[in-house]
């Protein structure tokens, strides 16, 4: 599907800042969303988040205040001047949320994976003219990001901005959800006027990564950033170790590094024209070692031997891994390679063995 996206432009938001949409997890109580409003206002920052509706994991956890909380966020709207944004997961949070004037709807991972759900959601803003935000699904699925957005884009919402959090993973490291940057660069790739939020607070899950994640964000020239912020992290009823008080929030933002994207690349040709060569010099060898690895899979059948033989795949990831580290590259990086090669090595091995049996 072809889309004609626009940006999210906002009056009264600097679009030569990073676009930045912060408030507490939750909405708790009226006096914890005034507080932590008056206090982000007072930074000169335009938008407004807190999550009314509360998906969680298990049940027995805080789920939100629900729908007594949009008449907070319409006083926090009222009070202070900035938009207000917040979560939105069935048809009627969507009827519930635009009767109260909220100003800006996201979609969060959980809902994202269900087009069932996005559809129904869809349906609701039929007609409507909002900016809409989608969060990546849990799950590192590209194409199920892309199809929760075009189900919005159907709808004829064309202001939709898609939010990096992160993807859930059993190996959580030092992340909450890894940031597999590589799938929001493919999808600015695929979608060069879709606007990308990253939420460093659900990415890092720990406050102290805030400030980094953000900076990377940057980098990567993302147009905004979604940030938990909260009057007294440590007494909050959700996410209370992601989120940091409006003061460190400015601090963070004050110290970001906004690169020059209008800045001329012709210095770099020479050193991208020297990228070219390796690349086609890696092509060649890559289709040289799949050469052979058919030639190894003829062997193989006219042998009776089994295409998989796992102690060599061991050894090479080992060794391999091993020259890796010793030339400044990192292991995880070339074992994710390698294994990539092997398949593909295995796949055609397999239709080798197929073919000889159909000759």
């Amino acid at each position: 599907m072809k889309m004609e996206l626009k940006s999210i432009v906002l009056p009264g938001v600097d679009p030569k800042r990073p676009i930045v949409i912060t408030g507490p997890c939750s909405a708790e109580s009226e006096e914890q969303v005034m507080a932590a409003a008056r206090s982000i206002a007072s930074k000169d920052i335009k938008i407004f988040r807190a999550g009314i509706w509360k998906p969680r994991t298990k049940p027995g956890g805080f789920e939100g205040v629900g729908t007594i909380g949009l008449k907070w966020l319409k006083r926090v709207k009222d009070e202070t001047g900035m938009y207000v944004a917040t979560e939105v997961a069935t048809r009627d949070h969507v009827f519930e949320a635009l009767k109260a004037g909220i100003d800006i709807l996201w979609i969060g991972a959980r809902t994202t994976v269900n087009p069932f759900a996005v559809q129904e959601i869809a349906d609701a803003l039929k007609g409507v003219d909002i900016p809409v935000l989608i969060k990546n699904p849990v799950n590192p699925d590209l194409e199920l990001w892309i199809g929760a957005i075009e189900r919005i884009y159907g709808a004829g919402i064309q202001r939709i901005g898609a939010i990096h959090r992160g993807f859930s993973s059993y190996d959580k490291k030092i992340y909450r959800n890894l940031p597999l940057w590589h799938i929001p660069i493919e999808l600015r790739r695929r979608l060069p006027q879709l606007s990308i939020f990253c939420d460093p607070s659900h990415i890092g899950g720990k406050r102290e990564l805030i400030a980094p994640l953000s900076q990377q964000a940057m980098d990567l020239s993302f147009d905004g950033l979604i940030i938990e912020s909260h009057c007294n992290p440590d007494a909050a009823l959700s996410d209370s170790e992601q989120q940091i008080t409006p003061d460190v929030l400015d601090y963070v933002l004050n110290l970001l590094v906004i690169r020059d994207v209008t800045q001329t690349t012709e210095n770099l040709s020479e050193l991208r024209r020297q990228i070219d060569q390796i690349d086609e010099q890696l092509l060649e060898l890559l289709a040289k070692r799949m050469r052979i690895s058919r030639e190894i899979g003829v062997y193989k059948k006219e042998h009776n031997m089994p295409v998989l033989q796992s102690p060599r795949y061991n050894e090479i990831l080992e060794n391999r891994s091993s020259m890796a580290e010793s030339m400044e590259l990192s292991p995880d990086f070339v074992k994710e390679i390698l294994r990539e090669i092997h398949e593909e090595s295995v796949r055609q091995q397999m239709e080798i063995m197929t073919n000889k049996l159909v000759d």
